[in-house]
């Protein structure tokens, strides 16, 4: 107890904070729906707030500094419990919910996936979508650096968990002296945008309850709707508009954003090259798509295959998984190529998932030393971002992730063949499920969910939503003996 007590403490806390969470579907319930419905909303909430001050009670003779091995416990345990909690409401209002397909639907919701076992969507309350949603915008950035901001009102430092949650290779680097400082300034300009995209939606035509909803998964990149057609419910160009232009924002570091309040200038965004690889993907497969629908004659017209094409691949690639008609109808390469895109494109300090672009960047320019030194052994060639000399110790932690990325998706693909699922279904949901995109291909494709997986194969995705959202390594640490010795 000595060695979880200290972290039990903290995440009592943590599930005490995320307790006022439920008061948000909970006012929605308080104007729209049935009071059975908004006994649903409080009887979560109870029951949360029940579990963190037992727990608090249990462990509150177990306070210090937590240690970086503490770190990497907690922010585990975080993304197992809370989904645990967020699923009990599900299970309550929607009639036949098992606690498997719960579960699910509260992880991929946390880690801003967007892959859903529910349909009928358009006929669900609208206090569980909103939940749905809600749940998004609370994951997208990470609900552990939501717990950094305030940890220093409970006396315990955030030092260890800002890293072990923190999306990205290069975690030590701070924009403010104070940690809780960081985590504060860029929860304001998560929210700043939030607050712009809302209204954007709201003015381009969207109800309110749309507006919010909408708001929740396209900032948080999860892209979970509150219709079975997504964005195709609409048909709008405007809205889609709107879409991509905020998906397009909140794909890129908010850091960057913070840094660029802070000196007043874009310089520092115009000049990243992880933005500007971004945003070069972005228009390159953009013109790429565009010209194999006009090949294929998908679109009425011209303007509608470069609107396909724009929002689409903005979608896919920041791993938000809005969809505006069913691309899997497609040429077989545009599903395959959209797919490809959400394992890599988005930002590191985004809320996207993925490998990242930065790392991407970095494995390129460290396989084009390698070819260099082939030929020159004695060439003194560093590799560089920017101006920044890259530490061996960041190069080494890039080809690890990437390692075990490739261990992890074979694994988890292979098992769910063995139990007899069709290639392109079991590797596309591994694929969408391990770098939090929300759709696969086949029998979980852009028109389908994931509600045709058996409990086994829904499991396997539930794993694999989990260890993308912690970047494979937060996970994978605790597998390692020496992670448990004093």
């Amino acid at each position: 107890m000595n060695f979880f007590g200290p972290v039990l403490s903290v995440l009592a806390r943590i599930i005490v904070v995320f307790s006022a969470m439920f008061l948000m579907p909970l006012a929605w319930a308080w104007q729209l729906e049935a009071p059975a419905l908004q006994k649903v909303w409080l009887h979560s909430l109870g029951l949360s707030l029940a579990v963190g001050l037992l727990l608090m009670l249990l462990t509150k003779n177990y306070k210090r500094e937590l240690l970086p091995r503490d770190g990497f416990l907690l922010v585990n345990l975080v993304w197992l419990v809370l989904p645990a909690l967020s699923a009990v409401p599900l299970m309550l209002a929607i009639n036949g919910l098992s606690w498997t397909d719960a579960y699910f639907e509260a992880m991929s919701g946390l880690t801003a996936t967007g892959a859903t076992v529910l349909s009928g969507l358009d006929q669900l309350p609208v206090s569980v979508n909103v939940w749905r949603c809600f749940l998004q915008l609370v994951g997208g950035l990470g609900i552990m650096l939501l717990v950094v901001a305030v940890l220093p009102l409970l006396g315990l430092g955030g030092v260890q968990l800002y890293k072990a949650e923190t999306p990205g290779p290069m975690k030590d680097a701070r924009l403010t002296p104070r940690i809780a400082e960081t985590a504060r300034g860029l929860w304001a300009v998560y929210f700043v945008l939030s607050a712009v995209c809302l209204l954007a939606y709201w003015g381009a035509g969207m109800s309110w309850a749309d507006a919010f909803m909408h708001m929740c998964t396209t900032m948080g990149l999860g892209g979970f709707s509150s219709h079975d057609a997504s964005f195709g419910y609409w048909n709008s160009p405007l809205l889609e508009a709107v879409a991509v232009l905020f998906m397009g924002l909140a794909g890129i570091s908010f850091a960057r954003y913070f840094i660029v309040w802070r000196a007043r200038s874009l310089r520092s965004l115009v000049r990243d090259q992880e933005v500007r690889a971004y945003v070069g993907v972005l228009l390159a497969a953009s013109v790429l798509l565009t010209l194999v629908l006009i090949a294929n004659g998908s679109q009425p017209t011209l303007l509608d295959d470069v609107r396909a094409a724009v929002f689409h691949v903005v979608s896919l690639a920041t791993t938000t998984g809005y969809a505006a008609q069913d691309y899997a109808r497609w040429p077989v390469f545009a599903p395959v190529f959209l797919l490809s895109l959400g394992c890599y494109v988005s930002c590191a300090g985004s809320t996207g998932g993925g490998i990242k672009m930065v790392r991407m960047i970095l494995l390129f320019k460290r396989a084009k030393r390698e070819l260099v030194r082939a030929v020159h052994p004695s060439i003194v060639n560093p590799v560089t971002l920017g101006r920044t000399v890259i530490a061996p110790q960041v190069m080494a932690s890039v080809v690890a992730f990437m390692l075990i990325y490739i261990a992890v998706l074979v694994g988890l693909t292979m098992l769910m063949l063995l139990s007899e699922l069709d290639i392109v279904t079991a590797f596309s949901a591994v694929v969408a499920t391990l770098n939090n995109i929300g759709p696969g291909l086949g029998s979980v494709g852009p028109a389908a969910n994931f509600g045709v997986l058996n409990d086994f194969q829904t499991w396997i995705c539930i794993v694999a939503m989990w260890m993308g959202r912690l970047e494979l390594l937060a996970v994978m640490v605790l597998l390692a003996p020496e992670f448990w010795r004093k």
